[in-house]
């Protein structure tokens, strides 16, 4: 199914996406790649102190989700697109200290709703966020390219694992993600989790092959089983996600980044193994560097 539609990529080159979204700076990489943590890895903490874990993990980007609770002052303030003036300033000021820069927020559902959606790009801009991850409704794609042109903020549809009751569900589907936007403005694309297509059974260098050019944002796993759902998070390079070829191929193809840890297991004690992930992207040469 991939392959056939290889042919699809003549249709958008890398280049056709130079002007979109200002570069990350050089003080956001890791290694070779611009590199951190979805801050769903420390969803058990607190954002600020996600953010400690983060910075002392290795890790120079954030992607925020939105619910975080903010701090261990307030609880009951969940960090996200509701939030104040006020609240995103403390969040500024932490990002500032740790040298952590923002990159994406998600996952989030953009429905067809222009004051809804308008509240979510305006969050971004705000917050100095470049991508948008999220899985949109289906009726929602002409009010979505109309603010990607507008606030010149990339929006990228997040895959989950191919759900067997639920056919209604096509994210999962690297092919179906390609048709919603080959044909949109190039910030419209995909944020590719490397893991939820090893768990639906789809090989991830196929998968990026076919979306070259169009993926912005990647939640980078390394899963202990390959098409099995309930498949866990190993550390990076052990697994059978292949990550040293994903790597490779985003390389090659001029992707680099932002890679976000999203590490699922041992939610209160992972912080050794993201490290150990983070320092294999830190390590890691690609085959494409001479």
């Amino acid at each position: 199914m991939i392959r056939n539609s290889l042919i699809a990529l003549s249709l958008f080159g890398a280049a056709a996406f130079a002007g979109a979204a200002q570069p990350l700076p050089e003080s956001a990489k890791v290694g070779y790649f611009y590199a951190g943590c979805q801050a769903y890895t420390f969803k058990f903490y607190d954002l600020m102190t996600a953010l400690d874990k983060i910075a002392a993990c290795g890790g120079k980007t954030v992607e925020f989700f939105p619910g975080h609770q903010l701090s261990k002052d307030d609880p009951k303030v969940k960090f996200d697109h509701n939030t104040t003036p006020e609240q995103r300033a403390k969040v500024k000021a932490k990002l500032k200290e740790l040298g952590l820069t923002p990159v994406g927020y998600g996952v989030v559902h953009l429905k067809n709703d222009e004051a809804d959606c308008r509240k979510i790009f305006d969050f971004c801009k705000d917050m100095k966020v470049g991508v948008v991850v999220a899985e949109p409704a289906d009726d929602a794609f002409d009010l979505i390219e109309k603010l990607v042109k507008e606030y010149d903020i990339k929006m990228a549809i997040h895959n989950h694992p191919k759900r067997p009751t639920q056919p209604s569900y096509r994210y999962w589907d690297p092919e179906y993600v390609l048709s919603l936007v080959k044909d949109r403005d190039p910030r419209m694309g995909a944020c590719a989790d490397i893991g939820h297509w090893v768990r639906s059974g789809i090989k991830p260098t196929d998968a990026i092959k076919l979306l070259k050019g169009r993926i912005f944002d990647s939640h980078v796993k390394d899963l202990d089983q390959f098409g099995v759902v309930k498949a866990q998070d190993q550390v990076w390079g052990t697994g059978k996600s292949d990550i040293p070829a994903v790597l490779n191929l985003y390389a090659e193809q001029g992707f680099w980044g932002p890679l976000d840890a999203e590490y699922e297991r041992d939610w209160e004690t992972n912080q050794g193994d993201v490290t150990k992930c983070l320092e294999f992207i830190k390590n890691f040469k690609p085959s494409t560097v001479k």
